[in-house]
């Protein structure tokens, strides 16, 4: 396992710095030509660093995950997004104004945009980098720990280094493609969204700003609750490898159940995204025009079905078929493409085409992915359970969430106060319900993070369903 981890963290470097030189010196060219937006240049050289730093730091993670523990990687994860808020928010708005005081010496006007959207980025670098220090750190502590188990290893056959990195490539390229898919998939569409709007007649002003709309804001907060489903179904892998190499079809099936009811999570944050989108909107960047809240709540699905996407390759992975996602998310991307383009040319759906595009290729993905378990496993999935019970509670929830906002912004009113306390009594009001119509069975509160704790206070306070005893 050591061996794998040296191997890995060695390719993880040598690609990552390739690309990472790649994308800075060649940040010129991308912008100007393939983005068709020129001052993006300020944003991909500072991005450039963290390629690297994320590469090395996804490698720690999965070494500690492999091992069996996600606390290192929890922890860093939650370093990484303080740091990534903080510097994001502080760097977005030092550079705007320097970048203002800069533009209006030379003329160009859209350098205080440029110079922010540079900052922002320095958050996502800053924060990566924070989490990936967090994981030296705890490798650092546990030195001694990993040498006395290398000491212990009896092991006779030792692969080599090559041996090693041909596995590695043969395992990795499917999923680095299928992930790389998603991200392409943006630049694909930030790209042609850029040209079309230019040949419609917008000029560059107005089609940047909608673009900053889309990606400073809907992107931002739409990939929040996606990071967590994701994390958790990824963090499922392990288990469910274990499972389909030594359990029952039956355990088998337990186990892909699991992972899905990580729609528990995605779910409530696609209706929170509908019921409160504009107070939101407000609440973040004290934006109460019509566009920021409309392309959230057109797009608050989105949480719902790229998460699904995400876990059901998860699920692909941990039954052992690297490359069906790969392959799955070439498709969903042939058919998004075709779909968008006629959002953008004959529709001419403006920005709303972007969220439109994103929903038709998780769309996609999270069929093809299902279809493909179902034939390899034979696992059926409950359609009530993992998505109608959670889609209830999470209706009652947003009845309940609106009235209250609605209520509290009528007697207190401000930015902050009725958001935040109706964000509280969201949370409750779906986790009573959702535990009232059972949609986790007792099994399923015990797998969670402190489950025992959180099964004993519901059979106190009577939030399970009753059981019908037979006489």
């Amino acid at each position: 396992a050591f061996r794998v981890f040296i191997c890995s963290l060695a390719f993880a470097i040598s690609v990552g710095l390739f690309i990472s030189l790649t994308i800075f010196l060649g940040a010129g060219l991308i912008s100007t030509h393939l983005m068709k937006s020129p001052l993006s240049v300020y944003a991909l050289r500072v991005l450039a660093p963290g390629l690297l730093i994320v590469a090395v730091m996804a490698v720690i993670r999965g070494y500690f995950q492999g091992m069996g523990t996600m606390l290192p990687t929890a922890i860093s994860q939650i370093i990484e997004q303080v740091f990534n808020a903080v510097i994001s928010i502080v760097g977005a708005s030092v550079l705007f104004g320097i970048g203002t005081k800069a533009g209006e010496k030379s003329g160009k006007e859209l350098l205080g945009p440029a110079y922010g959207a540079a900052g922002s980025t320095l958050g996502t670098v800053v924060g990566s980098l924070s989490g990936l220090l967090f994981l030296l750190f705890v490798i650092f502590i546990y030195k001694n720990v990993i040498r006395n188990q290398l000491k212990r290893d009896r092991t006779q056959n030792v692969e080599s280094y090559s041996f090693l990195l041909k596995a590695l490539l043969l395992t990795a390229i499917p999923v680095v493609f299928s992930t790389a898919v998603y991200n392409i998939n943006q630049i694909i569409d930030l790209t042609i969204f850029n040209h079309v709007m230019e040949s419609q007649g917008y000029v560059e002003k107005e089609y940047m700003a909608l673009q900053g709309i889309y990606t400073g804001k809907y992107d931002t907060l739409i990939n929040v609750p996606m990071a967590i489903a994701n994390a958790l179904g990824t963090s499922l892998v392990p288990s469910l490898t274990a499972v389909v190499t030594a359990g029952t079809k039956k355990q088998v099936h337990s186990k892909i159940n699991q992972t899905l009811r990580t729609m528990v999570i995605a779910i409530p944050s696609c209706i929170g995204y509908f019921v409160l989108a504009s107070p939101i909107m407000v609440l973040l960047y004290n934006d109460s025009s019509a566009t920021p809240a409309h392309l959230l709540m057109a797009g608050a699905i989105v949480v719902v079905l790229y998460g699904l996407s995400s876990v059901t390759n998860s699920i692909l992975h941990g039954l052992n078929y690297m490359t069906t996602p790969a392959k799955n998310a070439a498709a969903a991307l042939g058919i998004h493409l075709v779909a968008f383009v006629l959002m953008m040319t004959v529709f001419k759906m403006n920005v709303y085409a972007l969220v439109g595009g994103n929903i038709v290729f998780a769309l996609a993905m999270s069929i093809l992915n299902l279809l493909k378990i179902r034939k390899v496993s034979g696992f059926k999935i409950d359609f009530v359970s993992t998505f109608g019970k959670p889609f209830a509670a999470a209706a009652v929830m947003g009845i309940v969430t609106f009235g209250v906002f609605r209520l509290f912004d009528t007697l207190i009113g401000g930015r902050v106060i009725p958001v935040c306390i109706s964000l509280i009594v969201a949370i409750l009001v779906y986790a009573v319900v959702m535990l009232k119509i059972g949609t986790l069975s007792e099994d399923d509160i015990l797998d969670l993070p402190m489950g025992g704790r959180i099964l004993r206070i519901s059979k106190k306070f009577h939030l399970l369903p009753a059981v019908k005893v037979e006489e």
